[in-house]
């Protein structure tokens, strides 16, 4: 697969009708030094002059699923608390000089937090011109050295470097064949490499897995949500060697809710309304473990 084919297709995207518009509010932006705290909230101050137009831009780019963010005095409240998950599993990593991928990376959220650890290289991966649009927004302010992609975890195996550390969370149950996905992050990660997953689970001691009729929790793109033993199974068939359960966590509306910065719905829609335990699927609610995952040394 030659990469940069598809990065040449995929740039085309920034000119979609509904992207370009948004696109060309980037070139607005005042320059300038700006304050940057990289907290729970990726915060940004200093002077800017024209605050109201700044607050409009930010709101053509809705809707914002990952943050928050505050820009001067407008806070971006997006949909999911990110900083709920990166502080959980804040001690599980240390990416000081490491080469660190973030796949589904969204706007980045995540990635500027992790400057914090003065990676070597980081580079994030999702294929979403608008995602992509957030990111550049945002990084106008933090000018970071991070590099987005606008690929996939298929493209992970054929890209020009592999890296020591992949971030994937909450991906794999997006995908119809989770095993191909798994060996995928596999073969982008260096020997000794790590993998910090993070998908839904069902509680059981079986080896087997939620196969949803139509939707999860009001997601169609859920295919499977295994117990943690199939889980583990499907990484080891995968190639990796190792296989740590890290965190677990049940999804609540102190981490995920609709906010004034998405559209339509988000978890308070997803749950039966009787029943806070039950999707309205009927499934249980939504619950997450954290993995590491480790190749060995060749």
């Amino acid at each position: 697969m030659n990469i940069d084919s598809v990065r040449a297709e995929r740039e085309k995207w920034m000119g979609w009708k509904n992207i370009a518009p948004i696109r060309e509010q980037l070139n607005d932006l005042e320059d300038g030094s700006f304050e940057v705290n990289l907290g729970d909230a990726i915060e940004i101050g200093g002077e800017y002059k024209d605050l109201l137009k700044l607050r409009d831009i930010a709101k053509s780019m809705m809707p914002w699923r990952k943050g928050p963010f505050v820009l001067f005095d407008t806070y971006i409240d997006s949909e999911w608390r990110s900083n709920v998950k990166y502080n959980l599993l804040r001690k599980h990593f240390n990416l000081k000089d490491k080469r660190v991928a973030d796949i589904g990376c969204n706007n980045g959220y995540y990635m500027f937090r992790m400057q914090e650890d003065k990676p070597k290289l980081l580079v994030g991966f999702d294929p979403s011109p608008l995602f992509k649009t957030q990111f550049d927004f945002i990084n106008h302010f933090v000018k970071s050295k991070i590099v987005y992609e606008l690929l996939g975890v298929e493209h992970l195996e054929f890209y020009e470097k592999k890296f020591d550390f992949i971030f994937c969370l909450g991906v794999l149950y997006h995908r119809s064949d989770p095993i191909a996905m798994l060996k995928s992050l596999y073969k982008g990660l260096e020997n000794s490499g790590e993998v910090i997953l993070d998908t839904f689970y069902i509680e059981g001691e079986g080896e087997f897995c939620l196969c949803p009729e139509s939707s999860y929790s009001k997601i169609p793109n859920v295919y499977f949500v295994p117990t943690i033993k199939a889980l583990k199974n499907w990484c080891k068939r995968a190639g990796f060697s190792g296989f740590e359960v890290l965190e677990r966590s049940k999804t609540d509306s102190n981490e995920q809710r609709k906010t004034s910065w998405i559209e339509g719905e988000s978890l308070e829609n997803f749950l039966d309304e009787n029943d806070k335990t039950k999707t309205v699927e009927g499934y249980d609610a939504p619950a997450r473990v954290y993995v590491r995952l480790t190749k060995d040394k060749k």
